[in-house]
């Protein structure tokens, strides 16, 4: 019997008829120099391609601070560039040490034990920073080859501020530390080189503004060398960084690239390098800290406290009487602004990347967040919230140099 063709809707008839602002966790909004390369079509190899290559590699160097030139990428999620640093360093047997702030910290372990490592869990609750001093315990008494953290917690907003010392440490025991900057990249700084991080993950839709589907791993030398050395096969073919190397180092066929979305990259990439990582820091500091000043003045708590609390993605503790299904819908619906809910605390998220990161999306944000509030029965005050964000917004604006 002949399948019928299916009535399908066109586009326009199932996109909202006003675009929502993304302020949630991720993807984020794209500049215009971004969108419209992201419409451009190229072949995937050819002299073209292998400029625009050479160009995203050196400007990997620059944002994620690092000399290596074992710079590949992925056709894929920030996950499948988690999945490349995990699959390329870890093989049976391999020791593991694995530190789980959250969702995301709980994914790299989960991956190495799928690789076949034999893997410990420190286990850190919801909104902790890890301690080196304990990191620095495990690593004397189970002496693990890799170690895998998240700089940024984007689960439950959790920041790992000490990561320069856990990678410091990590590296006396030769440890070889895996890191997933994926919220983080380009919006707080991570010296790659300097801190003795040996694989950094990233992906393109969230600190780099671009657009989901192609993401970064940044390999040291110390981590490339072992890629090399392994005597286990690379059980991956598409995420094995070895044959990555074809595409990405020598303008040859690995897979069909995903063009537009390189291109897309291409200019996220080179908006930053414009901008300046200093500059960049501190523009989204400052947007945090004042957005952060907002909510409070609304009368709500943030989950987690300072040093810990990551400033890229917010988490902002909810009344028991509220769901964050509930708060996420109707600020959807009602005032056309996207936040994140959880993935197990009672929070809803709002993110502070890229594009997020400008004063006029923090005042529509702010303003519909204290009246979704108020619609759902929540006493807030939304005039002092304001009043908090502008002046919070002019003084760190004075500070500047």
């Amino acid at each position: 019997m002949p399948i019928d063709v299916p009535k399908i809707d066109q586009l326009y008839q199932i996109l909202p008829d006003e675009p929502l602002l993304m302020m949630g966790a991720g993807p984020v909004p794209i500049p215009e120099a971004v969108a419209a390369a992201n419409g451009i079509v190229i072949n995937h190899l050819g002299e073209v391609m292998a400029r625009v290559i050479d160009q995203v590699k050196r400007m990997a160097r620059y944002i994620f601070q690092t000399q290596s030139e074992w710079i590949v990428g992925v056709a894929g999620p920030g996950s499948a560039a988690m999945e490349m640093a995990v699959a390329n360093l870890v093989w049976p047997g391999t020791r593991v040490l694995s530190i789980c702030n959250g969702f995301f910290s709980n994914r790299l372990a989960e991956m190495a034990m799928r690789a076949g490592a034999e893997v410990e869990q420190l286990k850190i609750a919801d909104g902790i920073s890890t301690d080196p001093k304990q990191v620095a315990e495990i690593l004397a008494r189970f002496k693990p080859e890799v170690l895998t953290i998240v700089q940024g917690e984007t689960s439950n907003t959790t920041h790992n501020h000490a990561l320069d010392e856990i990678a410091a440490v990590a590296r006396e025991h030769d440890c070889l530390v895996i890191v997933d900057a994926v919220c983080t990249l380009s919006t707080m700084p991570l010296k790659m080189d300097e801190w003795g991080v040996d694989a950094v993950i990233t992906g393109g839709q969230k600190g780099l503004s671009s657009i989901p589907g192609v993401s970064l791993v940044a390999f040291s030398d110390a981590a490339w060398k072992r890629v090399n050395a392994r005597t286990e096969p690379m059980r991956h073919w598409t995420l094995d960084a070895s044959l990555a190397t074809k595409f990405w180092h020598q303008a040859s066929y690995h897979y069909t690239a995903p063009v537009s979305g390189l291109l897309a990259l291409h200019e996220a990439m080179r908006l930053v390098c414009e901008e300046t990582l200093e500059q960049r820091y501190i523009r989204h500091q400052h947007c945090s800290l004042a957005l952060q000043a907002g909510i409070e003045a609304l009368g709500l708590n943030l989950y987690v406290q300072p040093p810990a609390r990551l400033n890229s993605v917010l988490g902002i503790a909810l009344p028991k009487t509220l769901q964050p299904a509930e708060v996420c819908q109707h600020i959807s619906h009602n005032y056309r602004v996207e936040i994140a809910s959880s993935f197990g605390p009672h929070i809803v998220r709002i993110g502070q990347m890229g594009e997020q990161c400008r004063v006029h999306n923090l005042f529509r944000t702010l303003h519909a967040f204290g009246s979704t509030f108020k619609d759902l029965g929540v006493k807030v005050d939304v005039p002092a919230s304001m009043a908090a964000l502008e002046n919070r917004l002019q003084d760190l604006k004075a500070t500047q140099p």
